[in-house]
Protein backbone atom coordinates (compact mmCIF):
# COMPACT_ATOMS: atom_id res chain seq x y z
CA UNK A 1 0.00 0.00 0.00
CA UNK A 2 1.00 3.43 -0.71
CA UNK A 3 0.89 5.60 2.45
CA UNK A 4 1.04 9.11 0.86
CA UNK A 5 3.97 9.94 2.71
CA UNK A 6 7.10 10.71 0.14
CA UNK A 7 8.97 13.78 0.42
CA UNK A 8 6.78 14.81 3.33
CA UNK A 9 8.69 16.25 6.59
CA UNK A 10 8.78 14.99 10.03
CA UNK A 11 9.83 16.36 13.25
CA UNK A 12 10.62 12.70 15.97
CA UNK A 13 11.00 14.50 19.32
CA UNK A 14 13.58 12.55 21.57
CA UNK A 15 14.56 10.18 18.30
CA UNK A 16 17.92 8.94 19.15
CA UNK A 17 16.84 5.72 21.03
CA UNK A 18 14.19 3.61 21.99
CA UNK A 19 10.75 4.09 20.59
CA UNK A 20 11.11 7.54 18.87
CA UNK A 21 14.31 6.46 17.12
CA UNK A 22 11.70 3.23 16.26
CA UNK A 23 9.20 6.09 14.51
CA UNK A 24 12.31 7.78 13.12
CA UNK A 25 13.41 4.68 10.70
CA UNK A 26 9.53 3.65 9.85
CA UNK A 27 8.67 6.84 8.60
CA UNK A 28 12.36 7.24 6.70
CA UNK A 29 11.90 3.37 5.40
CA UNK A 30 8.60 5.34 3.99
CA UNK A 31 10.64 8.43 2.33
CA UNK A 32 9.62 10.82 4.89
CA UNK A 33 12.31 13.18 5.43
CA UNK A 34 13.91 13.12 9.12
CA UNK A 35 14.54 15.89 11.86
CA UNK A 36 16.10 13.40 14.60
CA UNK A 37 16.45 14.76 18.32
CA UNK A 38 17.94 14.21 21.32
CA UNK A 39 20.48 15.90 24.10
CA UNK A 40 23.44 13.29 23.73
CA UNK A 41 24.84 14.68 19.96
CA UNK A 42 26.96 11.81 19.52
CA UNK A 43 23.84 9.45 20.00
CA UNK A 44 22.08 11.63 17.97
CA UNK A 45 24.57 11.52 14.97
CA UNK A 46 24.65 7.95 15.63
CA UNK A 47 20.88 7.67 15.36
CA UNK A 48 20.99 9.75 12.37
CA UNK A 49 23.63 7.95 10.41
CA UNK A 50 21.78 4.49 11.13
CA UNK A 51 18.54 5.81 9.29
CA UNK A 52 20.58 7.04 6.34
CA UNK A 53 22.58 4.25 5.91
CA UNK A 54 19.42 2.17 5.75
CA UNK A 55 17.08 4.37 3.93
CA UNK A 56 18.82 6.96 2.26
CA UNK A 57 16.20 9.27 3.03
CA UNK A 58 17.67 12.93 4.30
CA UNK A 59 17.94 12.91 8.26
CA UNK A 60 19.17 15.61 9.92
CA UNK A 61 20.67 15.16 13.39
CA UNK A 62 19.51 17.91 15.83
CA UNK A 63 20.66 18.37 19.31
CA UNK A 64 17.77 20.27 21.46
CA UNK A 65 16.10 19.96 24.90
CA UNK A 66 12.24 19.55 24.30
CA UNK A 67 12.22 21.36 27.81
CA UNK A 68 13.34 24.99 27.15
CA UNK A 69 12.40 27.00 24.61
CA UNK A 70 15.69 27.62 22.83
CA UNK A 71 15.31 23.71 22.42
CA UNK A 72 11.65 24.24 20.81
CA UNK A 73 12.75 26.77 18.79
CA UNK A 74 16.07 24.83 17.41
CA UNK A 75 13.60 21.89 16.23
CA UNK A 76 11.16 24.31 14.57
CA UNK A 77 13.73 26.47 12.96
CA UNK A 78 15.49 23.14 11.77
CA UNK A 79 11.93 22.00 9.70
CA UNK A 80 9.90 25.25 9.69
CA UNK A 81 7.13 23.15 7.52
CA UNK A 82 6.78 19.96 9.05
CA UNK A 83 3.85 17.61 7.71
CA UNK A 84 4.56 14.82 10.62
CA UNK A 85 5.11 15.81 14.24
CA UNK A 86 5.84 12.87 16.16
CA UNK A 87 5.92 13.69 20.48
CA UNK A 88 7.65 12.39 22.76
CA UNK A 89 9.83 12.93 25.80
CA UNK A 90 11.01 10.43 28.79
CA UNK A 91 8.82 10.61 31.56
CA UNK A 92 9.50 10.82 35.66
CA UNK A 93 10.67 8.07 37.57
CA UNK A 94 8.23 6.18 39.50
CA UNK A 95 7.60 7.01 42.82
CA UNK A 96 5.53 7.63 46.09
CA UNK A 97 2.88 10.25 46.21
CA UNK A 98 4.10 11.54 49.77
CA UNK A 99 7.25 12.03 47.99
CA UNK A 100 6.41 13.97 44.80
CA UNK A 101 6.87 17.67 46.10
CA UNK A 102 6.25 21.07 44.32
CA UNK A 103 8.97 21.18 42.39
CA UNK A 104 8.95 17.08 41.25
CA UNK A 105 5.11 18.22 40.13
CA UNK A 106 6.42 20.60 37.92
CA UNK A 107 9.02 19.36 36.32
CA UNK A 108 6.43 16.76 35.02
CA UNK A 109 4.13 18.81 33.58
CA UNK A 110 7.13 20.55 31.85
CA UNK A 111 7.97 16.94 30.51
CA UNK A 112 5.02 15.30 29.39
CA UNK A 113 2.67 18.33 28.90
CA UNK A 114 4.63 21.73 28.65
CA UNK A 115 7.06 20.81 25.67
CA UNK A 116 4.43 18.90 23.32
CA UNK A 117 1.99 21.30 23.98
CA UNK A 118 4.06 24.39 22.99
CA UNK A 119 5.75 22.76 20.14
CA UNK A 120 2.48 21.25 18.53
CA UNK A 121 1.46 25.32 19.21
CA UNK A 122 4.88 26.20 16.80
CA UNK A 123 3.42 23.98 13.97
CA UNK A 124 0.10 23.19 14.22
CA UNK A 125 -0.92 26.53 12.10
CA UNK A 126 1.38 26.41 9.29
CA UNK A 127 -0.15 22.56 8.66
CA UNK A 128 -3.81 23.94 8.44
CA UNK A 129 -3.03 26.52 6.29
CA UNK A 130 -1.27 23.40 4.23
CA UNK A 131 -4.10 21.18 4.57
CA UNK A 132 -1.96 18.23 5.53
CA UNK A 133 -0.78 18.03 9.26
CA UNK A 134 -0.18 14.74 10.92
CA UNK A 135 0.41 14.91 15.14
CA UNK A 136 1.39 11.81 17.01
CA UNK A 137 1.70 11.88 20.44
CA UNK A 138 3.43 8.99 22.54
CA UNK A 139 1.91 8.98 25.77
CA UNK A 140 1.04 5.98 28.26
CA UNK A 141 -0.92 2.93 28.61
CA UNK A 142 -1.05 4.84 32.07
CA UNK A 143 -2.89 7.10 30.84
CA UNK A 144 -6.42 5.16 30.35
CA UNK A 145 -4.52 3.02 33.37
CA UNK A 146 -3.34 4.51 36.22
CA UNK A 147 -0.90 3.33 38.52
CA UNK A 148 0.36 4.88 41.81
CA UNK A 149 3.55 5.05 41.40
CA UNK A 150 3.43 6.50 37.82
CA UNK A 151 1.42 9.12 38.96
CA UNK A 152 3.71 11.54 38.28
CA UNK A 153 3.71 10.91 34.22
CA UNK A 154 0.09 9.57 34.04
CA UNK A 155 -1.15 13.57 35.48
CA UNK A 156 1.09 15.28 32.85
CA UNK A 157 0.19 12.52 30.22
CA UNK A 158 -3.65 12.72 30.38
CA UNK A 159 -3.66 17.00 30.52
CA UNK A 160 -2.16 16.09 27.08
CA UNK A 161 -4.38 13.99 26.14
CA UNK A 162 -7.02 16.15 27.33
CA UNK A 163 -5.59 18.98 25.57
CA UNK A 164 -5.37 17.10 22.39
CA UNK A 165 -8.76 15.86 22.27
CA UNK A 166 -10.38 19.34 22.24
CA UNK A 167 -7.91 20.52 19.29
CA UNK A 168 -8.58 17.83 17.12
CA UNK A 169 -11.96 19.02 17.05
CA UNK A 170 -10.73 22.29 15.59
CA UNK A 171 -8.12 21.01 13.22
CA UNK A 172 -9.75 18.19 11.71
CA UNK A 173 -11.52 20.43 8.54
CA UNK A 174 -8.09 21.16 7.55
CA UNK A 175 -6.99 17.53 7.45
CA UNK A 176 -4.65 18.33 10.08
CA UNK A 177 -5.10 15.05 12.61
CA UNK A 178 -3.85 14.25 16.18
CA UNK A 179 -3.82 11.51 17.66
CA UNK A 180 -2.00 9.45 20.92
CA UNK A 181 -0.11 5.97 21.00
CA UNK A 182 -0.05 4.26 24.40
CA UNK A 183 2.62 1.81 24.65
CA UNK A 184 2.78 -0.97 27.44
CA UNK A 185 5.18 -2.77 27.64
CA UNK A 186 7.69 -2.45 24.99
CA UNK A 187 11.16 -3.82 25.22
CA UNK A 188 13.00 -0.29 25.24
CA UNK A 189 15.44 1.05 27.34
CA UNK A 190 12.93 2.31 29.60
CA UNK A 191 11.21 -1.32 30.02
CA UNK A 192 14.80 -2.49 30.98
CA UNK A 193 14.70 0.25 33.79
CA UNK A 194 11.53 -0.55 35.34
CA UNK A 195 12.54 -4.39 35.29
CA UNK A 196 15.81 -3.47 36.84
CA UNK A 197 13.69 -1.75 39.58
CA UNK A 198 11.71 -4.69 40.00
CA UNK A 199 14.41 -7.00 39.93
CA UNK A 200 16.55 -4.60 42.55
CA UNK A 201 13.41 -4.50 44.83
CA UNK A 202 12.31 -8.03 44.98
CA UNK A 203 15.30 -9.71 45.33
CA UNK A 204 15.18 -11.04 42.10
CA UNK A 205 17.41 -11.26 38.56
CA UNK A 206 16.82 -9.43 35.12
CA UNK A 207 15.95 -12.77 33.83
CA UNK A 208 12.72 -13.62 36.48
CA UNK A 209 12.15 -9.87 35.95
CA UNK A 210 11.63 -10.12 32.19
CA UNK A 211 8.84 -13.66 32.61
CA UNK A 212 6.79 -11.82 35.08
CA UNK A 213 6.78 -8.79 33.04
CA UNK A 214 5.74 -11.22 30.15
CA UNK A 215 3.52 -13.19 31.71
CA UNK A 216 1.25 -10.14 32.72
CA UNK A 217 0.77 -9.50 28.91
CA UNK A 218 -2.06 -10.97 27.16
CA UNK A 219 0.14 -12.04 24.29
CA UNK A 220 2.58 -12.79 26.46
CA UNK A 221 5.44 -11.63 25.12
CA UNK A 222 6.61 -7.69 25.14
CA UNK A 223 6.06 -5.54 22.14
CA UNK A 224 8.89 -4.49 19.58
CA UNK A 225 10.37 -1.07 19.02
CA UNK A 226 9.09 -1.94 15.55
CA UNK A 227 5.23 -2.92 15.64
CA UNK A 228 4.99 0.35 17.71
CA UNK A 229 6.22 2.29 14.78
CA UNK A 230 4.46 0.53 12.60
CA UNK A 231 1.28 1.83 14.32
CA UNK A 232 2.97 5.39 14.27
CA UNK A 233 3.17 5.21 10.50
CA UNK A 234 -0.40 4.63 9.72
CA UNK A 235 -1.47 7.36 11.72
CA UNK A 236 0.55 9.81 9.80
CA UNK A 237 -0.17 7.88 6.67
CA UNK A 238 -3.07 9.71 3.79
CA UNK A 239 -5.13 6.74 4.97
CA UNK A 240 -5.24 8.47 8.50
CA UNK A 241 -7.30 11.41 7.38
CA UNK A 242 -10.50 10.16 9.35
CA UNK A 243 -8.96 9.03 12.42
CA UNK A 244 -8.18 11.63 15.29
CA UNK A 245 -8.94 12.47 18.82
CA UNK A 246 -7.48 8.26 19.29
CA UNK A 247 -6.13 6.81 21.60
CA UNK A 248 -4.55 3.56 20.32
CA UNK A 249 -2.83 1.11 23.30
CA UNK A 250 -0.12 -0.96 22.26
CA UNK A 251 -0.06 -3.34 24.35
CA UNK A 252 -0.71 -7.03 23.49
CA UNK A 253 -4.40 -6.89 23.84
CA UNK A 254 -3.85 -6.25 27.89
CA UNK A 255 -6.16 -3.29 28.74
CA UNK A 256 -9.64 -4.98 30.63
CA UNK A 257 -11.29 -2.31 29.33
CA UNK A 258 -13.73 -1.43 26.66
CA UNK A 259 -13.20 2.06 26.47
Amino acid sequence: MNLGLQGKKAIVCASSRGLGRACAMALALEGVEIVVNGRDPERVETTASAIRNKTGTSVLALVADLCSEDGREKLVAACPEPDILVTNNGGPAPGRFEDWDHAAWLAALEQNLLAPALIIRAVIGGMRARRFGRIVNITSAMVKSPHPLMGLSTAARSALTAVCKGLSREVARDNVTINNLLPERIDTDRQRLMAGLQAAARGISMEQAYAEIAASIAANRLGTPEEFAAACVYLCSAQAGFVSGQNLQIDGGSYAGLI
